[in-house]
C-alpha cells in the first residue's frame, strides 16, 4: 500500500480506548478526528456514521468493526484507530466484541486517488497478518506505520492490490478448477466490498477455484472481461445495492447474498457455487440464473416488500430530479405571467427577448416538457432495478403510454413492475446459441415493449386512469375536516424517519398528485404538496429553537448542531434534525412528529398552496396564502420546541449530567 501517509497520524491511535458502549466509542475516536482538523461538524459527522450503522452492522467478526462513512464535514480521507482491552459490541455475526476499531472518513467528494487507498486499506483488513501486527503493537506510532505502509508485517505478499477487477493469479488453481467470477457492492462503496472481494479471493484460493471479482465501489469499477464472464462457471453476487449490467451474468448458476455474507461467509459461498455446478452436470448452461436463494436476481433471505419497497425507491430516486426541475420551472413562469401562461402559443417562433411573457412562457413550456419525463423515468427505472438494461425500454414504453391513457404515476409503477418481471422471465429463457446473441438488443426489447404496450392499452390502462381521476377529484374536492387530516397524516410521516421510506412516500405522493395539478390555481393537489414541505420543515427548526430557550438542555455539539439546523429547516431538508434524533430518539421523534402534524393540518385548513416541489422559504414567493402558510410552520415548530423542552426537562438531573458527560470527558488524550 502506497501514497497513504496522510491517512493516519500517531494522534488519530487510541490503544486503551475505554468506553464500551458503541456510540462513545465512536464519539471518542470523532473526536480525535476533530482534533487534527479532519472532520468539521462531531455531531453532523457521527450523524453521518450513525445513519450508516443503521443500514447494517459494521461488526466483521474475529474482533474487528470497521464504522465508516462519506460525509461533507470529513476535509480528507482519514482513519481513526482503537484498541479496546474489552472490546466494543458492533454486532458481529460471530458474536464477539471488536477490539480493533477503524473509523475510516471519507468526505463526500473525494477523488479517486483517496478511494483508492480506502478500498486498499479495507482489503488489508482481511489479512490476519495485518491486524495481528495491529493488536500487537506498543505504540500510536507503531500502529500509524503499519497502517501507512511504512512497516510492513510478515505475510505472504498480496495477491491484488488494485481495485476495479481483481483475480486469483493462475498459480492458485489447476487446469479445470472451478471457474468463477464475483461482484462485491456496498452502499457506501468504500469498506465491505473490498473486504468481500478479498473475502472471496483468499476462499477460491483456499478451495483450489479460479476467481475474478468486479468491485462496485466508490474507488472505481472496472467491468469483467465478456469472455472471462462467458467462461465462468458460476456467478457470486455479494451485494446491497444493485448490481450495475446484470444482465451480463444471464444464464450463469448464481449465488445471490448481502454483501457481509461476501466477509463472513466467503468459504461457504464458493462451496455453494460448486454445488450449483455440480447440480447441473458440470456443464455451463444458457439457462437461468439459478440463485442459492433459489429465484434469480433476489438476494437471500431478502423480504418480498423489501424487494418491492427498493423496485420503487429506485425509480422514485430518479424520478425527483425531474420533479424538482419541473415544478420550480412551472411556478416561476407562474410567479412572472400569471396562470393564463399556461394557453400561451409555443416560444419556437414566438420568442421576445424582451417580453415577461415570452420568459414565463419559455419558463412554463421547459419545466412541462421535464414534467413529461416524470412517469416513463419512474417506471423505467423500476423496471431497471428489477432485470437490470434489458428492462429499460419496455419500462420506459410503458410509462410513456401511461401518461398517453392518462393513468398518471400509478399507471407507470404498473407498467415499471410488469416490465421489470417480464424481462426477467424472458432472460431465463433456455434459446440457441445463435438467437442468444441478439436476445438483449432485439428479441428482448421487441417482445417486451409489445407485451408491455397491450397490457396498458388494453388491459390495465384505462382501469387506472379512472383512478387517477378519482384521485385528482379527490384532492381538488378537498376541504374541511377530510383536508385537515389528511395534513396531519402526512405530517407525522414527514417526521417519524426524517428522509427515510415514510418521508419518502409522502413526498413521492405529494410530488405525484402535484403532476395532476393542471393550471387551476386552488388544486388540492397543490394544497397537499404545501403540507408535506411545511411539515418536512418543522422537525430541524424546533430542534433550533429548542436550542435557543432552553440550552442547557443540550450539550455544546448539539447547540452548535442547532445552528446549522434553522437554515437546513428554512431549505426544506428535515435530515437537518437527525443529529438530535440518534442522539435521543425517544424524546425528539415523538416531538418532531407533533409538531409536523400541526404544521401538514394547519397548511390544509388554511388553504395554503405551493406548486415547486422544494425550495423551504426560498420558494415563498410562490406559495398561495404565503403569510398563513408561514403561520403554520411557526405554529408546527413552536410545538416541536415545546414538546422536546417537556421531554427532556422531565429528565432527572442525574440523566442530564450523562448527556453532557461525553463532551467533558471524552477529549482526545495527547500522543
Amino acid at each position: 500500500m502506497s501514497d497513504t501517509s496522510g491517512l493516519i497520524t500517531p494522534a488519530l491511535v487510541d490503544l486503551y480506548l475505554a468506553p464500551e458502549d458503541k456510540n462513545e466509542a465512536l464519539r471518542a475516536l470523532a473526536q480525535r478526528l476533530v482534533a487534527e482538523g479532519r472532520v468539521t461538524d462531531l455531531d453532523g459527522f457521527l450523524a453521518d456514521i450513525a445513519a450508516r450503522e443503521a443500514q447494517a452492522p459494521t461488526g466483521m467478526g474475529d474482533g474487528i468493526g470497521i464504522p465508516h462513512c462519506r460525509s461533507p464535514h470529513v476535509t480528507q480521507p482519514s482513519l481513526a484507530f482503537g484498541r479496546s482491552a474489552k472490546g466494543v459490541d458492533f454486532d458481529a455475526p460471530d458474536g464477539r466484541p471488536a477490539d480493533l476499531i477503524f473509523m475510516i472518513a471519507a468526505p463526500a467528494g473525494a477523488d479517486d486517488t483517496h478511494l483508492q487507498i480506502l478500498a486498499a486499506l479495507a482489503r488489508r483488513l482481511m489479512d490476519p497478518a495485518f491486524t495481528g501486527a495491529l493488536r500487537d503493537a506498543e505504540s500510536p506510532s507503531a500502529v500509524a506505520a503499519t497502517i501507512n505502509g511504512e512497516e510492513a508485517p510478515t505475510a505472504a505478499p498480496e495477491t491484488v492490490a488494485v481495485p476495479g477487477t481483481v483475480a486469483v493469479p493462475e498459480t492458485a488453481a489447476a487446469d479445470g478448477a472451478l471457474r468463477l467470477v464475483a461482484v462485491t457492492s456496498c452502499p457506501t462503496g468504500i469498506a465491505h466490498t473490498y473486504m468481500a472481494a478479498k473475502a472471496l479471493e483468499l476462499a477460491a484460493a483456499r478451495a483450489g477455484a479460479r476467481i475474478q471479482v468486479e468491485t462496485q465501489g466508490s474507488a472505481g469499477t472496472t467491468p469483467l472481461d465478456p469472455e472471462v464472464i462467458a467462461a465462468a462457471d458460476a456467478v457470486i453476487f455479494a451485494h446491497d445495492v444493485e448490481i450495475r449490467d446484470r444482465a451480463r451474468f444471464a444464464g450463469k448458476p448464481t449465488v445471490d447474498v448481502g454483501v457481509k455474507a461476501g466477509v463472513n461467509r466467503a468459504d461457504d459461498l464458493i462451496a455453494q457455487a460448486a454445488g450449483l455446478v455440480t447440480d447441473a452436470g458440470g456443464a455451463r448452461p444458457a439457462t437461468a440464473p439459478v440463485t442459492a436463494s433459489g429465484a434469480s436476481g433476489v438476494p437471500a433471505g431478502e423480504h418480498w416488500a423489501q424487494r418491492l419497497r427498493r423496485y420503487l425507491m429506485t425509480g422514485v430516486s430518479y424520478m425527483i430530479p425531474f420533479v424538482a426541475a419541473g415544478g420550480l420551472l412551472i411556478a416561476l413562469a407562474f410567479a412572472i405571467g400569471g396562470y393564463q401562461i399556461a394557453s400561451a402559443p409555443s416560444v419556437l417562433g414566438h420568442f421576445d427577448w424582451t417580453s415577461s411573457h415570452s420568459w414565463a412562457a419559455m419558463l412554463f413550456q421547459t419545466g412541462k416538457a421535464s414534467f413529461g419525463f416524470l412517469v416513463p423515468v419512474l417506471s423505467g427505472y423500476i423496471a431497471w432495478a428489477i432485470a437490470d438494461r434489458a428492462a429499460l425500454a419496455a419500462g420506459i414504453a410503458g410509462g410513456a403510454i401511461s401518461v398517453a391513457v392518462g393513468a398518471g404515476f400509478l399507471g407507470g409503477i404498473v407498467s415499471g413492475l410488469a416490465a421489470g418481471f417480464l424481462v426477467l422471465w424472458m432472460i431465463r429463457w433456455n434459446v440457441p446459441r445463435a438467437i442468444k446473441g441478439i436476445m438483449p438488443v432485439v428479441v428482448i426489447p421487441l417482445l417486451s415493449v409489445a407485451a408491455v404496450g397491450f397490457l396498458m392499452f388494453v388491459v390495465v390502462g384505462s382501469p387506472i386512469a379512472s383512478a387517477m381521476n378519482g384521485l385528482t377529484d379527490w384532492l381538488n374536492g378537498l376541504s374541511g375536516s377530510n383536508a385537515i387530516l389528511l395534513g396531519v397524516l402526512l405530517g407525522a410521516m414527514m417526521a417519524f424517519d426524517m428522509g427515510g421510506p415514510l418521508n419518502k412516500v409522502a413526498y413521492t405522493f405529494a410530488a405525484g398528485a402535484l403532476t395532476t395539478a393542471g393550471t387551476t390555481p386552488d388544486a388540492g393537489s397543490l394544497k397537499v404538496m404545501a403540507a408535506v414541505m411545511a411539515a418536512g420543515m418543522t422537525p430541524p427548526l424546533g430542534m433550533a429553537l429548542a436550542t435557543v430557550v432552553r440550552r442547557r438542555l443540550f450539550t455544546p455539539d448539539e447547540r452548535e448542531n442547532g445552528k446549522a439546523a434553522w437554515v437546513l429547516g428554512a431549505s426544506f431538508i428535515t435530515e437537518g434534525a437527525i443529529p438530535f434524533a440518534a442522539a435521543d430518539p425517544l424524546r425528539v421523534i415523538p416531538a418532531s412528529i407533533a409538531g409536523s402534524m400541526t404544521a401538514g393540518g394547519l397548511v390544509m385548513a388554511f388553504g395554503s398552496t405551493l406548486r415547486a416541489p422544494h425550495g423551504g422559504i426560498w420558494v415563498l414567493p410562490l406559495i398561495g396564502s404565503p403569510f398563513l402558510y408561514l403561520v403554520a410552520v411557526v405554529a408546527g415548530t413552536a410545538v416541536t420546541t415545546a414538546v422536546v423542552v417537556l421531554l427532556k426537562g422531565m429528565r432527572k438531573p442525574a440523566a442530564q449530567a450523562a448527556v453532557a458527560s461525553p463532551v467533558a470527558g471524552k477529549q482526545p488524550a495527547a500522543v
